[in-house]
């Protein structure tokens, strides 16, 4: 089964993301910021992130620095969002090999066929 982490500080997001994940089979943890983030990740091993930028004590960036100095993540599946279409984080995310930068709102069936093409779910995807 695979994993998904999804780390935004609006619990809305959380709950509609998980539901909608769960739906399709996935394993889900959430979260509202970083540090928790940064706590769960080594226990529950996500095979993908789905994050915010902008969080309170430790924003998304922050958060994948953080990941990549580790040869553990590294490599870790990351989706970040952001409700500020800021080239600056965008330029972040990109130098932080990011696989995709989403501007809030976002569409729903795009975000289900990233994350199905991310984790070579074809199944998830193709009959979104």
């Amino acid at each position: 089964m695979l994993k998904l982490l999804i780390v935004d500080d609006q619990k809305g997001i959380r709950r509609l993301l998980t539901e909608v994940f769960l739906e399709y089979g996935y394993e889900i943890e959430s979260c509202a910021n970083g540090l928790q983030a940064l706590e769960i990740i080594p226990k529950f091993q996500p095979d993908l992130v789905i994050m915010d930028v902008k969080m309170p004590g430790m924003n998304g960036i922050d958060v994948i620095k953080k990941l990549r100095e580790s040869d553990d993540y590294k490599d870790i599946k990351v989706i970040m969002m952001t409700a500020y279409g800021d080239q600056h984080y965008i330029s972040q995310a990109e130098a932080l090999d990011v696989d995709k930068f989403i501007i809030k709102p976002f569409n729903l069936n795009e975000l289900k066929k990233q994350v199905g093409e991310i984790l070579k779910d074809k199944d998830f995807w193709i009959g979104s």
